[in-house]
């Protein structure tokens, strides 16, 4: 996955497309007198080379290793700007950058009703498209112009300015308080992880209310609606009120399809809300409106208007490769899921560098989940082991334990004794160490540490006193979510009834279908 630790010019130049750099090469032309100017042959270095290498380029002789950084420095600016200079035209904050950019040079040259005019038609195309930041940033700027000349070009021009800054500045200013409360929670999320107890829960509860309790959701925008579903989303998530998740998500989402030219100006929301929706309904086991949104998500971004750049493309799988598995998982059809496969493992080399370590990692526990439920269990060990070595995921505890639990099982399904022992005494002192062990994931491993000793003719027995032990669990506001990692009462089920755990799951899923 992206290693931050790489050269920063080699990875931006790695990251170009055919055309991006058939159009610097065309912009360096410009700048020098000559093709072969330093910046341009080490440009041609690094296109060429599979890793970053400071000793070839050294060895090159185009430049001495105290001028490297220099030379790097300015390479990467000049990238920027030509790729700046290539940006489509549709893209409407670029455009209204642009004319303020014009703007201010028709100021400075002292053409003050020229400069006047552009701001005022980008004002109003700023407020159309909801860029009320730049809409305010123009205001101020109109109300400088005004200052140092007197226009009389419209009655009462400084009490229109005024009103409309304040009115402007309100707007920013609730969008900013509701952002910088989605981010406080979702850094709650982080560190502490989903609330445990009543006592957590009425902190949560308390901290959210006191912070959005003078809101007036009446007076909002679609920006401040945006933040405010936002906000609401990470606390629910954090209380586990997938109830309320679902309904935030989906009031996020339907504003985006109420207001469709805010999905091309803001794909990067609308596809977090889309994906929020989806694991929202992922949690409350709501299959057909899941694969109703899924579907009508990956038409969308099929449109031919939908923007399209690395980190667009890059999200866009990442969200529709996850819940497509998530689907499968939710149906129970983990055979007819296998063919995404070889497909998810192509596209993470595609995007490598623009996905963590974390996505990776769950996409290779869904995988997991996939080989386990069709019963290749030697492959789900495989990916499984993935995530138990990799040392980097401090951040999520719980895809680590859950990756060693069902490492566990599938252990035991292969009936190799030698290695679930030795799995088991690891598990259990990684557990140890958690900050957060669930009541789940302990009963997990006392029932799988007591199966060697039970005698043969009474494991149905011991499956089904666990069976009803993990129901009474489920039921646990505080507990319920581990099971959406590890579905371990439909895996009992298929033990105690002699049948296969996908069966068992599409059974479920057809009496619950919603």
């Amino acid at each position: 996955m992206a290693n931050h630790q790489k050269d920063f010019l080699f990875v931006l130049i790695k990251s170009l497309s055919k055309s991006e750099k058939r159009q610097f090469k065309i912009f360096a032309s410009r700048l020098e007198t000559s093709s072969n100017t330093k910046f341009i042959e080490l440009f041609n270095i690094l296109d060429k080379t599979e890793s970053y290498d400071e000793k070839l380029i050294l060895k090159s002789g185009i430049i001495k290793k105290v001028q490297l950084s220099n030379l790097k420095s300015y390479l990467y600016k000049q990238i920027l700007v030509s790729i700046r200079l290539n940006i489509p035209s549709q893209n409407i904050r670029y455009q209204l950058r642009e004319q303020i950019d014009f703007a201010t040079i028709l100021y400075n040259k002292g053409l003050y009703k020229q400069s006047l005019k552009i701001l005022d038609k980008t004002k109003t195309q700023a407020i159309e498209n909801d860029e009320k930041l730049m809409a305010y940033e123009i205001v101020e700027f109109e109300k400088l112009i005004e200052s140092q000349y007197i226009t009389r070009s419209i009655q009462g021009r400084a009490d229109e300015l005024v009103i409309q800054a304040k009115e402007l500045n309100y707007q920013n200013t609730i969008s900013s308080k509701l952002s910088n409360l989605s981010l406080q929670l979702y850094g709650i999320m982080l560190k502490t992880g989903y609330v445990k107890s009543d006592e957590e829960y009425k902190y949560i509860d308390d901290y959210f209310n006191k912070h959005i309790s003078k809101l007036d959701e009446n007076k909002f925008g679609f920006r401040e609606k945006y933040w405010f579903y936002n906000a609401n989303l990470w606390r629910s998530f954090l209380v586990q009120d997938f109830l309320g998740s679902y309904k935030f998500a989906f009031k996020w989402v339907t504003l985006f399809y109420d207001n469709s030219n805010m999905i091309f100006l803001n794909p990067v929301f609308f596809l977090k809300g889309n994906n929020y929706l989806l694991e929202s309904l992922y949690m409350l086991k709501y299959q057909t409106k899941f694969k109703k949104y899924l579907t009508l998500l990956e038409e969308t971004i099929k449109d031919p208007r939908f923007p399209s750049n690395d980190n667009i493309a890059s999200l866009a799988f990442l969200y529709m490769y996850n819940n497509k598995l998530n689907y499968h998982i939710m149906e129970g059809t983990f055979a007819e899921s296998e063919y995404l496969i070889p497909e998810i493992l192509s596209k993470l080399k595609t995007h490598n560098e623009h996905l963590d370590e974390h996505h990776e990692m769950l996409f290779f526990y869904k995988i997991a989940s996939i080989y386990f439920g069709v019963g290749k269990y030697n492959e789900s060990i495989f990916y499984l082991e993935k995530i138990i070595n990799n040392k980097n995921l401090s951040m999520r505890e719980d895809l680590m334990c859950f990756a060693r639990i069902l490492c566990l099982i599938a252990h035991y399904e292969l009936g190799k004794d030698f290695y679930l022992e030795t799995q088991l005494k690891n598990t259990y002192k990684f557990l140890i160490k958690m900050n957060d062990l669930h009541e789940v994931q302990k009963e997990i491993i006392r029932f799988l540490r007591n199966l060697n000793s039970i005698y043969p003719s009474d494991i149905k027995k011991e499956f089904i006193k666990m069976k009803e032990r993990f129901v009474e669990l489920e039921q646990n506001t505080y507990e319920k979510r581990a099971f959406l990692y590890l579905d371990i009462i439909s895996w009992l089920e298929s033990k105690i009834e002699n049948r296969k755990i996908s069966d068992i799951i599409k059974e479920k899923a057809k009496r619950s279908n919603r």
